[in-house]
Protein backbone atom coordinates (compact mmCIF):
# COMPACT_ATOMS: atom_id res chain seq x y z
CA UNK A 1 0.00 0.00 0.00
CA UNK A 2 1.22 3.45 -0.94
CA UNK A 3 2.70 5.44 1.94
CA UNK A 4 0.96 8.85 2.47
CA UNK A 5 2.27 11.92 4.70
CA UNK A 6 -1.57 12.89 6.52
CA UNK A 7 -0.92 16.79 7.37
CA UNK A 8 -3.59 18.07 10.25
CA UNK A 9 -4.35 21.40 10.31
CA UNK A 10 -2.96 23.55 13.39
CA UNK A 11 -4.65 27.29 12.22
CA UNK A 12 -3.90 29.15 15.10
CA UNK A 13 -0.56 27.07 15.82
CA UNK A 14 0.67 27.78 12.18
CA UNK A 15 -0.73 31.51 11.33
CA UNK A 16 1.48 32.97 14.34
CA UNK A 17 4.87 31.84 12.39
CA UNK A 18 6.42 33.87 10.08
CA UNK A 19 9.00 31.77 8.51
CA UNK A 20 8.22 28.55 6.26
CA UNK A 21 7.65 25.69 8.36
CA UNK A 22 10.32 22.80 8.55
CA UNK A 23 8.10 20.68 7.13
CA UNK A 24 4.65 20.88 5.49
CA UNK A 25 1.76 21.58 6.88
CA UNK A 26 -2.14 22.63 6.54
CA UNK A 27 -2.87 26.54 7.91
CA UNK A 28 -6.79 26.58 6.96
CA UNK A 29 -9.37 25.29 5.04
CA UNK A 30 -11.27 28.18 3.60
CA UNK A 31 -14.70 28.35 1.20
CA UNK A 32 -14.13 29.83 -2.43
CA UNK A 33 -17.71 28.97 -3.60
CA UNK A 34 -21.01 27.65 -1.64
CA UNK A 35 -24.74 27.65 -2.86
CA UNK A 36 -27.40 25.73 -1.83
CA UNK A 37 -28.39 24.05 -4.67
CA UNK A 38 -25.54 24.76 -6.83
CA UNK A 39 -22.35 22.71 -8.91
CA UNK A 40 -19.21 24.62 -8.40
CA UNK A 41 -17.00 22.25 -10.48
CA UNK A 42 -13.41 21.85 -11.96
CA UNK A 43 -10.84 25.01 -11.78
CA UNK A 44 -8.58 22.92 -13.63
CA UNK A 45 -10.79 23.61 -16.80
CA UNK A 46 -10.80 26.97 -16.40
CA UNK A 47 -7.49 28.49 -15.21
CA UNK A 48 -5.56 30.61 -11.72
CA UNK A 49 -3.65 33.82 -11.98
CA UNK A 50 -2.25 35.71 -9.04
CA UNK A 51 -0.41 39.17 -8.93
CA UNK A 52 1.42 39.28 -5.45
CA UNK A 53 -1.72 38.55 -2.73
CA UNK A 54 -4.32 39.14 -5.18
CA UNK A 55 -5.24 35.96 -6.96
CA UNK A 56 -8.36 35.40 -9.42
CA UNK A 57 -9.64 31.69 -10.24
CA UNK A 58 -12.18 30.09 -12.41
CA UNK A 59 -14.61 27.70 -12.31
CA UNK A 60 -17.96 26.19 -13.70
CA UNK A 61 -21.32 27.14 -12.13
CA UNK A 62 -24.30 24.91 -12.73
CA UNK A 63 -27.30 24.22 -11.50
CA UNK A 64 -26.89 20.79 -9.08
CA UNK A 65 -29.35 17.84 -9.90
CA UNK A 66 -28.68 14.20 -8.47
CA UNK A 67 -28.92 11.18 -10.63
CA UNK A 68 -28.38 7.75 -10.09
CA UNK A 69 -26.00 7.23 -12.76
CA UNK A 70 -21.95 7.73 -11.98
CA UNK A 71 -21.17 10.67 -13.20
CA UNK A 72 -21.09 14.64 -12.30
CA UNK A 73 -24.31 15.39 -10.46
CA UNK A 74 -25.37 18.59 -12.59
CA UNK A 75 -28.58 19.56 -14.62
CA UNK A 76 -27.97 19.27 -18.09
CA UNK A 77 -30.48 21.02 -19.66
CA UNK A 78 -28.74 24.01 -18.29
CA UNK A 79 -25.61 25.48 -19.89
CA UNK A 80 -22.48 25.66 -17.17
CA UNK A 81 -21.70 29.31 -16.68
CA UNK A 82 -17.93 30.58 -16.68
CA UNK A 83 -17.39 31.82 -13.04
CA UNK A 84 -14.86 33.81 -11.25
CA UNK A 85 -13.78 34.53 -7.70
CA UNK A 86 -11.07 36.67 -6.11
CA UNK A 87 -8.99 36.71 -3.33
CA UNK A 88 -7.21 40.31 -2.57
CA UNK A 89 -5.58 38.38 0.60
CA UNK A 90 -3.98 35.69 -0.72
CA UNK A 91 -7.09 33.35 -0.57
CA UNK A 92 -8.09 33.46 3.13
CA UNK A 93 -11.60 35.24 1.70
CA UNK A 94 -13.40 35.38 -1.76
CA UNK A 95 -15.74 37.17 -3.86
CA UNK A 96 -17.26 35.47 -6.92
CA UNK A 97 -19.74 35.76 -9.68
CA UNK A 98 -20.23 35.16 -13.46
CA UNK A 99 -18.63 37.64 -15.91
CA UNK A 100 -20.61 38.73 -18.69
CA UNK A 101 -17.59 38.61 -21.21
CA UNK A 102 -16.91 35.21 -20.47
CA UNK A 103 -20.34 33.56 -21.18
CA UNK A 104 -20.64 34.22 -25.11
CA UNK A 105 -19.63 30.75 -26.49
CA UNK A 106 -21.34 28.77 -24.33
CA UNK A 107 -24.92 30.50 -23.67
CA UNK A 108 -25.68 31.43 -27.64
CA UNK A 109 -23.69 34.90 -27.73
CA UNK A 110 -22.69 36.46 -30.40
CA UNK A 111 -19.55 33.95 -32.65
CA UNK A 112 -16.29 34.10 -31.82
CA UNK A 113 -13.53 36.72 -33.79
CA UNK A 114 -10.14 36.49 -35.42
CA UNK A 115 -7.84 38.28 -33.60
CA UNK A 116 -7.82 41.68 -34.69
CA UNK A 117 -4.81 42.91 -32.54
CA UNK A 118 -1.65 41.83 -31.06
CA UNK A 119 -1.48 40.88 -27.15
CA UNK A 120 0.75 42.05 -24.78
CA UNK A 121 2.18 39.17 -23.00
CA UNK A 122 4.79 41.69 -20.77
CA UNK A 123 1.32 43.79 -19.37
CA UNK A 124 1.49 43.71 -15.62
CA UNK A 125 -1.95 42.84 -15.11
CA UNK A 126 -2.05 40.38 -17.89
CA UNK A 127 -4.31 37.22 -17.93
CA UNK A 128 -5.32 34.49 -20.53
CA UNK A 129 -7.84 31.89 -20.60
CA UNK A 130 -8.35 29.28 -23.00
CA UNK A 131 -11.91 27.08 -22.87
CA UNK A 132 -13.51 24.57 -25.01
CA UNK A 133 -17.30 24.09 -25.36
CA UNK A 134 -16.69 20.04 -25.93
CA UNK A 135 -14.26 18.03 -24.25
CA UNK A 136 -14.81 15.69 -27.57
CA UNK A 137 -15.84 17.92 -30.66
CA UNK A 138 -14.32 21.82 -29.23
CA UNK A 139 -14.15 24.34 -30.79
CA UNK A 140 -11.74 26.32 -28.17
CA UNK A 141 -11.85 29.74 -27.66
CA UNK A 142 -9.20 32.53 -26.14
CA UNK A 143 -10.23 35.38 -23.52
CA UNK A 144 -7.58 37.83 -22.83
CA UNK A 145 -7.63 40.31 -19.92
CA UNK A 146 -5.46 43.71 -19.00
CA UNK A 147 -7.05 44.06 -15.43
CA UNK A 148 -6.75 41.15 -13.47
CA UNK A 149 -9.11 39.32 -15.04
CA UNK A 150 -12.16 42.61 -14.26
CA UNK A 151 -12.75 42.39 -17.90
CA UNK A 152 -12.31 40.47 -20.61
CA UNK A 153 -11.45 40.73 -24.31
CA UNK A 154 -12.97 37.98 -26.92
CA UNK A 155 -13.85 35.25 -27.09
CA UNK A 156 -11.15 34.31 -30.39
CA UNK A 157 -10.77 31.56 -32.17
CA UNK A 158 -8.18 29.22 -31.33
CA UNK A 159 -6.96 26.75 -33.84
CA UNK A 160 -7.31 23.25 -34.30
CA UNK A 161 -3.70 22.32 -35.68
CA UNK A 162 -5.73 20.10 -38.56
CA UNK A 163 -6.95 18.22 -35.84
CA UNK A 164 -10.17 16.37 -35.42
CA UNK A 165 -11.00 18.88 -31.97
CA UNK A 166 -8.89 20.94 -29.34
CA UNK A 167 -10.30 21.15 -25.92
CA UNK A 168 -8.20 23.81 -24.61
CA UNK A 169 -7.52 24.35 -21.22
CA UNK A 170 -5.59 27.49 -19.64
CA UNK A 171 -1.75 25.90 -19.70
CA UNK A 172 0.47 28.82 -20.74
CA UNK A 173 4.29 30.05 -20.23
CA UNK A 174 5.19 33.22 -21.11
CA UNK A 175 8.38 33.74 -23.25
CA UNK A 176 8.46 37.55 -23.87
CA UNK A 177 5.86 40.71 -24.91
CA UNK A 178 5.13 38.63 -27.86
CA UNK A 179 6.18 35.27 -27.49
CA UNK A 180 4.09 32.46 -25.81
CA UNK A 181 4.10 28.60 -25.59
CA UNK A 182 0.06 26.92 -24.54
CA UNK A 183 -0.20 23.23 -23.88
CA UNK A 184 -3.24 21.80 -25.05
CA UNK A 185 -5.18 18.73 -25.53
CA UNK A 186 -6.72 17.62 -29.29
CA UNK A 187 -8.83 14.87 -29.78
CA UNK A 188 -7.83 11.56 -31.41
CA UNK A 189 -8.53 11.07 -35.26
CA UNK A 190 -11.82 8.69 -33.88
CA UNK A 191 -12.70 11.93 -32.11
CA UNK A 192 -12.35 10.82 -28.41
CA UNK A 193 -10.09 12.09 -26.09
CA UNK A 194 -6.59 12.51 -26.41
CA UNK A 195 -3.21 13.23 -26.36
CA UNK A 196 -1.34 16.67 -25.27
CA UNK A 197 0.73 18.97 -27.71
CA UNK A 198 2.33 22.40 -27.25
CA UNK A 199 1.50 25.00 -29.45
CA UNK A 200 3.34 28.52 -29.93
CA UNK A 201 2.99 32.28 -30.84
CA UNK A 202 5.65 34.76 -31.97
CA UNK A 203 3.30 37.70 -32.80
CA UNK A 204 0.84 37.93 -29.78
CA UNK A 205 -1.67 35.44 -30.75
CA UNK A 206 -2.23 36.86 -34.51
CA UNK A 207 -1.33 33.33 -35.67
CA UNK A 208 -0.04 30.27 -33.35
CA UNK A 209 2.07 27.63 -34.78
CA UNK A 210 1.96 23.69 -33.90
CA UNK A 211 5.58 22.58 -32.74
CA UNK A 212 5.38 19.43 -30.52
CA UNK A 213 3.45 16.23 -29.72
CA UNK A 214 4.13 15.32 -26.19
CA UNK A 215 4.12 12.02 -25.59
CA UNK A 216 2.30 8.97 -27.90
CA UNK A 217 -1.30 8.62 -28.77
CA UNK A 218 -2.28 6.40 -26.12
CA UNK A 219 -4.03 3.42 -27.47
CA UNK A 220 -6.88 2.77 -25.26
CA UNK A 221 -7.50 5.60 -22.65
CA UNK A 222 -6.14 9.21 -23.25
CA UNK A 223 -3.93 11.59 -21.88
CA UNK A 224 -4.96 15.33 -21.24
CA UNK A 225 -4.96 18.24 -19.31
CA UNK A 226 -1.48 19.53 -19.23
CA UNK A 227 0.24 21.69 -16.28
CA UNK A 228 3.79 23.32 -17.45
CA UNK A 229 6.52 24.73 -15.85
CA UNK A 230 9.99 26.63 -17.35
CA UNK A 231 12.92 25.42 -15.73
CA UNK A 232 15.54 26.82 -17.09
CA UNK A 233 16.05 29.20 -20.84
CA UNK A 234 16.02 25.40 -22.56
CA UNK A 235 14.09 23.09 -20.19
CA UNK A 236 10.35 22.64 -19.58
CA UNK A 237 8.15 20.04 -17.73
CA UNK A 238 4.88 19.36 -18.27
CA UNK A 239 2.86 17.12 -16.52
CA UNK A 240 -0.70 15.53 -17.53
CA UNK A 241 -3.69 13.15 -16.41
CA UNK A 242 -3.71 9.60 -17.93
CA UNK A 243 -6.13 7.17 -17.71
CA UNK A 244 -6.04 3.70 -19.39
CA UNK A 245 -9.25 2.15 -18.92
CA UNK A 246 -12.59 4.91 -18.41
CA UNK A 247 -14.10 4.24 -14.81
CA UNK A 248 -11.69 1.10 -14.64
CA UNK A 249 -8.23 2.26 -14.40
CA UNK A 250 -5.66 2.14 -13.63
CA UNK A 251 -5.05 6.31 -13.87
CA UNK A 252 -2.10 8.14 -12.94
CA UNK A 253 -0.57 11.70 -13.66
CA UNK A 254 2.74 11.75 -15.64
CA UNK A 255 5.57 14.23 -16.47
CA UNK A 256 7.60 14.48 -19.47
CA UNK A 257 10.51 17.26 -20.44
CA UNK A 258 12.04 19.07 -22.97
CA UNK A 259 15.72 20.39 -22.93
CA UNK A 260 15.47 22.16 -26.24
CA UNK A 261 12.52 24.64 -25.86
CA UNK A 262 9.60 22.81 -26.71
CA UNK A 263 11.06 21.36 -29.90
CA UNK A 264 10.91 17.46 -28.04
CA UNK A 265 10.11 15.69 -25.54
CA UNK A 266 10.97 12.91 -23.48
CA UNK A 267 9.57 10.71 -20.47
CA UNK A 268 10.49 11.31 -17.54
CA UNK A 269 8.63 9.44 -14.99
CA UNK A 270 5.32 8.94 -13.40
CA UNK A 271 5.12 11.38 -10.76
CA UNK A 272 1.67 9.69 -9.48
CA UNK A 273 1.17 6.45 -10.29
CA UNK A 274 -2.77 6.36 -9.18
CA UNK A 275 -4.95 8.95 -9.13
CA UNK A 276 -8.01 6.83 -8.02
CA UNK A 277 -9.86 3.97 -9.69
CA UNK A 278 -13.18 5.75 -10.13
CA UNK A 279 -11.63 8.57 -12.58
CA UNK A 280 -8.18 10.00 -12.92
CA UNK A 281 -7.48 13.30 -12.30
CA UNK A 282 -5.37 16.22 -13.50
CA UNK A 283 -2.42 17.71 -11.98
CA UNK A 284 -1.51 21.67 -11.36
CA UNK A 285 2.10 22.12 -11.41
CA UNK A 286 3.55 25.27 -9.63
CA UNK A 287 7.58 26.17 -9.70
CA UNK A 288 8.22 27.60 -6.04
CA UNK A 289 10.48 31.00 -5.82
CA UNK A 290 13.22 28.50 -4.07
CA UNK A 291 13.21 26.35 -6.63
CA UNK A 292 11.17 23.47 -5.98
CA UNK A 293 8.44 22.13 -7.52
CA UNK A 294 5.12 21.57 -5.59
CA UNK A 295 1.98 19.38 -7.91
CA UNK A 296 -1.07 19.03 -6.35
CA UNK A 297 -4.16 16.74 -7.60
CA UNK A 298 -7.65 15.47 -6.19
CA UNK A 299 -7.19 11.68 -5.13
CA UNK A 300 -10.69 9.96 -6.76
CA UNK A 301 -10.72 6.60 -4.26
CA UNK A 302 -11.44 5.97 -0.70
CA UNK A 303 -10.23 8.00 1.17
CA UNK A 304 -11.82 10.70 -1.13
CA UNK A 305 -8.48 13.37 -0.97
CA UNK A 306 -6.82 16.38 -2.04
CA UNK A 307 -3.30 15.50 -2.36
CA UNK A 308 0.53 17.27 -2.76
CA UNK A 309 4.31 16.43 -4.02
CA UNK A 310 7.25 17.86 -3.98
CA UNK A 311 10.66 17.74 -5.85
CA UNK A 312 13.83 19.30 -4.81
CA UNK A 313 15.40 18.07 -8.47
CA UNK A 314 13.66 19.59 -11.32
CA UNK A 315 10.91 16.61 -11.23
CA UNK A 316 13.77 13.64 -11.21
CA UNK A 317 11.82 12.55 -7.91
CA UNK A 318 9.16 13.22 -5.78
CA UNK A 319 7.89 13.06 -1.69
CA UNK A 320 5.14 10.54 -0.77
CA UNK A 321 1.57 12.37 -0.74
CA UNK A 322 1.27 14.70 1.66
CA UNK A 323 -2.45 14.94 2.24
CA UNK A 324 -3.58 18.58 2.03
CA UNK A 325 -7.35 17.14 3.08
CA UNK A 326 -9.21 13.91 3.11
CA UNK A 327 -12.76 13.51 4.10
CA UNK A 328 -14.74 13.68 0.56
CA UNK A 329 -17.88 12.06 0.50
CA UNK A 330 -17.68 10.86 -3.01
CA UNK A 331 -15.23 10.60 -5.84
CA UNK A 332 -16.51 13.90 -7.36
CA UNK A 333 -13.75 16.14 -6.30
CA UNK A 334 -10.39 17.63 -6.76
CA UNK A 335 -9.44 19.25 -10.35
CA UNK A 336 -7.09 21.42 -8.33
CA UNK A 337 -4.98 24.68 -9.50
CA UNK A 338 -2.17 26.33 -7.41
CA UNK A 339 -0.70 29.41 -6.45
CA UNK A 340 2.51 30.53 -5.06
CA UNK A 341 2.04 33.32 -2.71
CA UNK A 342 4.69 36.27 -1.28
CA UNK A 343 5.36 34.83 1.92
CA UNK A 344 5.46 31.40 0.29
CA UNK A 345 2.34 29.75 1.16
CA UNK A 346 0.51 27.71 -1.65
CA UNK A 347 -3.00 28.01 -2.03
CA UNK A 348 -4.41 25.00 -3.67
CA UNK A 349 -8.25 25.74 -5.37
CA UNK A 350 -10.31 22.32 -6.05
CA UNK A 351 -14.01 21.59 -5.85
CA UNK A 352 -15.36 19.47 -2.90
CA UNK A 353 -18.20 16.81 -2.05
CA UNK A 354 -19.51 17.28 1.43
CA UNK A 355 -22.74 15.24 0.66
CA UNK A 356 -22.35 13.01 -2.63
CA UNK A 357 -26.18 13.72 -2.97
CA UNK A 358 -26.02 17.48 -2.06
CA UNK A 359 -24.52 20.62 -3.93
CA UNK A 360 -20.80 20.62 -4.66
CA UNK A 361 -18.70 23.63 -3.11
CA UNK A 362 -15.60 25.43 -4.23
CA UNK A 363 -12.88 25.27 -1.78
CA UNK A 364 -9.08 26.22 -0.78
CA UNK A 365 -6.49 24.69 1.18
CA UNK A 366 -3.51 27.28 2.29
CA UNK A 367 -0.40 25.55 3.12
CA UNK A 368 3.12 25.82 3.52
CA UNK A 369 5.53 22.93 1.54
CA UNK A 370 7.73 23.75 4.61
CA UNK A 371 12.04 24.69 3.61
CA UNK A 372 13.93 23.54 0.77
CA UNK A 373 16.94 20.89 2.20
CA UNK A 374 20.21 22.45 0.78
CA UNK A 375 20.97 24.68 -0.89
CA UNK A 376 18.09 26.39 -2.72
CA UNK A 377 18.26 26.28 -6.53
CA UNK A 378 18.18 28.93 -9.11
CA UNK A 379 14.59 30.44 -9.92
CA UNK A 380 13.93 29.75 -13.78
CA UNK A 381 14.89 32.64 -15.91
CA UNK A 382 14.54 33.68 -19.74
CA UNK A 383 15.39 36.82 -21.37
CA UNK A 384 11.65 38.63 -21.67
CA UNK A 385 10.54 36.65 -19.04
CA UNK A 386 8.03 38.81 -16.12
Amino acid sequence: MKKAVLLIALPALLASISAPSERPGVLKHVSVYKEAGRYGGWPANHGIWSWGNEIVVGFSGADFLWNDEDRHPYDRSKPEEPWLARSLDGGETWSAGAPPSLRAPFQGGPPALEPAERMDFGHPDFAMTLRFKDAQTGPSFLFYSYDRGKTWRGPFNFPSFGQVAIAARTDYIINGRRDAFVFVTAAKPIGREGRVLCARTLDGGMTWQFVAWIGPEPKNGFSIMPSSVRLSQSEILTTFRHEENFRRGPNWIEAWRSLDNGATWEFLNRVVPDTGAKSGNPPSLVRLKEGRLALTWGFRSEPYSIRARISDDNGRTWSDDIVLRDGGAGWDVGYTRSVERPDGRIVTVYYWCRDAKKERTIEATIWDPGKRAGRPARAASIKGVR
